[in-house]
């Protein structure tokens, strides 16, 4: 049987590879409307949510990213490296036997001088703490997949549109099929549109009875605006979005992957600065000593994790198919933007999970 005790010393050995951070806490509770506004609703399913007499609806912390980014923003010294090691809290599917509180420890860089260096040096140090082990590593670029919606022709609302559900990959492809007319709009959409044209939207509304809900007719007329956009809008190119499929599915060693990129950047010319972002990326990894030749690359990797990764992202996987990672990791630039009030700053960590890697030493003991 594995003592808690255990898995925390093996969680404090682990946390003595990051000689040069700062040790940090972080409260227990969170802000639900932070997270909330951070990813949608669908954060519901994956916290557990309580209510403070003073702070309202709070969340316990799913992870230490979004607390430390927001302590570090309130007024942190640059650059900073901060480390953590506590219990985060994920609520998990019935019959899963996965546990709904664990250890995480943690290592979070924010330095604006040499990001991608910083990229390499959270990914080196996460490889040296778990030396020894059989582990597989795996990377993605989040960056890569929004510089290619970027790069599409068409309008500014599909972009922002793909971009938001970027994360959720069957929702992208409902989204991407129907801009590019594969399948139709909505049912009705198109009546709805005729109606309002032909008798106007206040006739509309007064038709429909007394107003239900928080949405105001201002509300409702921006929404009819975005639909008639949607609706005279030419289709994405097939070509551009067969390129976009494809890009979701490339699967190589990371010493192969700038090639394969560049390939990609034919048809969508857009996406070449950030493939030479990429490939700068691949040097400062072989700087650090990573052997990037035994590293996977998968455009999608990092897809369906926290929504706050805008770029370099990673995985360090155990030998069992389905067990949850040693460890992962990536890019947050963007989440410094949300939760600095005005002031951002590149930054990146990586997370481990010990109680993982503890059951993995014992395994093969």
């Amino acid at each position: 049987m594995t003592l808690k005790s255990d898995i925390r010393a093996e969680a404090e050995a682990l946390q003595a590879i990051f000689t040069d951070a700062v040790p940090v806490e972080a409260p227990m509770l969170v802000s639900a409307g932070t997270l909330l506004d951070l990813y949608g609703e669908d954060i519901r399913s994956r916290a557990f949510t309580t209510h403070d007499p003073d702070r309202g609806e709070m969340m316990l912390r799913p992870d230490f990213t979004v607390p430390v980014v927001q302590m570090h923003m309130a007024g942190g010294a640059e650059p900073a490296r901060y480390t953590y090691l506590g219990e985060v809290f994920r609520m998990q599917d019935a019959g899963s036997g996965r546990p709904t509180e664990y250890l995480q420890l943690g290592y979070e860089v924010f330095d604006r001088a040499a990001p991608l260096m910083a990229d390499a040096e959270v990914f080196a140090l996460m490889f040296k703490a778990l030396d020894g082990l059989p582990i597989r590593a795996v990377t993605g670029d989040i960056g890569i997949l929004l510089a290619a919606i970027e790069a599409l022709d068409t309008t500014d609302a599909r972009k922002a549109a793909l971009r938001r559900h970027v994360w959720r990959p069957r929702r992208f492809r409902a989204l991407l099929d129907r801009f590019t007319g594969a399948v139709p709009a909505p049912k009705g959409r198109a009546d709805y549109l005729k109606a309002a044209e032909e008798q106007g939207l206040a006739a509309l509304i007064a038709k429909a009875g007394p107003p239900i809900g928080l949405r105001t007719t201002d509300d409702l007329a921006a929404r009819l605006e975005r639909l008639r956009a949607e609706a005279e809008a030419a289709p994405i190119d097939a070509t551009e979005a067969e390129v976009l499929v494809s890009l979701l599915s490339l699967k190589v060693q990371l010493s192969d992957a700038t090639s394969a990129l560049r390939n990609f950047a034919v048809d969508l010319p857009g996406l070449q600065p950030a493939v030479t972002r990429f490939a700068d990326r691949i040097d400062a990894l072989s700087e650090a000593g990573v052997a990037v030749n035994d590293i996977l690359f998968e455009a999608s990797y990092g897809r369906t994790q926290m929504e706050y990764y805008d770029g370099f992202v990673f995985g360090l996987l155990g030998p069992v198919p389905g067990e949850p990672p040693l460890a992962t990791g990536g890019r947050y630039d963007a989440l410094t933007r949300q939760l600095g009030g005005g002031r951002e700053i590149p930054a990146v960590g990586g997370v481990i999970r010990p109680e993982q890697v503890h059951a993995l030493r014992e395994a093969r003991a």
